[in-house]
């Protein structure tokens, strides 16, 4: 394929493993239990981030984040709405000590890379989430631990 674009086999590969995730087959329910509340599209919530609020500065980041996000009238009728919550990390966890933001489902793009860059953030991909190649190349240069849920 010419342009840059992505070969056609490669293409296939990503949507079947998108699908994979997000329709229900003999696996599902098979991995380890969740904390907290289990939302689920009928719930009506988009997105759900993670917080970890153990230190001062965890705290000043997450109310930054905030902040940014009232900024922007369809986030803010998200939170308004519940489509876009918040779960608390779990305190005893050991892991990153970076404020993570979860994205349940959808395309995670380039300009939700250069959100939680500009946070401080790392991202978790939930089931129903796709990392686009740019997106990936773009967390790579800017620093963006991405992890992947299972």
């Amino acid at each position: 394929m010419s342009g840059g674009g992505i070969a056609p086999d490669e293409l296939r590969q990503l949507v079947r493993e998108a699908l994979r995730e997000v329709l229900p087959g003999p696996a599902a329910g098979a991995g380890p239990p969740q904390d907290g509340p289990v939302y689920t599209v009928r719930d009506g919530v988009a997105e759900v981030e993670t917080v970890s609020l153990r230190t001062d500065a965890e705290l000043a980041a997450f109310i930054t984040r905030l902040l940014h996000l009232l900024e922007n009238p369809a986030r803010r009728a998200d939170l308004r709405t519940g489509r876009l919550r918040f779960r608390l990390a779990p305190g005893g966890a050991a892991g990153s000590a970076r404020p993570s933001r979860r994205v349940g489902k959808g395309a995670v793009t380039e300009a939700v890379v250069r959100d939680a860059a500009r946070a401080g953030a790392r991202l978790v991909l939930g089931r129903g989430a796709v990392l686009t190649p740019l997106a990936r190349d773009r967390a790579r240069a800017m620093g963006v631990e991405i992890e992947k849920e299972r």
